[in-house]
């Protein structure tokens, strides 16, 4: 007697545009990301705050880097970075705690995450530029 086993055909690639993540893995994954842009932005940011605060012509130097556009869009990115970063990180200590861990809690939570991360951004970003 002859056994025929069927092997499951699974992909030999992941289709990362096919893959359809809810909300709470989207925010989990953006967390991710901006806490390592964050840290690969560091020595930047730093040599900024040094430029900022070393003398009058370092100053001068700081105004004039700053002043491009390119570099505006950066720091707005990396403000909403930090933003993202900060609240999504008191949700995740939430969750850690059991609280919203229901599949709708952690929805709506991760849906305030973003909304409040992207008001203060704009907000922030308004005054600042």
């Amino acid at each position: 007697m002859t056994e025929v086993i069927l092997k499951k055909q699974r992909p030999k690639h992941l289709a990362l545009n096919q893959i359809r993540l809810p909300l709470p893995g989207i925010v989990s994954i953006l967390h991710r990301v901006s806490g390592a842009g964050l840290f690969l932005m560091l020595p930047v940011l730093l040599s900024l705050f040094g430029n900022s605060v070393g003398s009058p012509e370092s100053y001068a130097a700081y105004k004039a880097v700053i002043g491009n556009i390119f570099v505006k869009l950066l720091l707005l990115g990396l403000l909403w970075a930090y933003l993202h970063h900060f609240c999504a990180g008191i949700r995740f200590l939430l969750l850690d705690m059991h609280v919203g861990i229901e599949k709708e809690a952690a929805r709506s939570s991760s849906r305030i995450v973003l909304i409040v991360s992207l008001i203060l951004t704009v907000t922030i970003g308004a005054k600042l530029w």
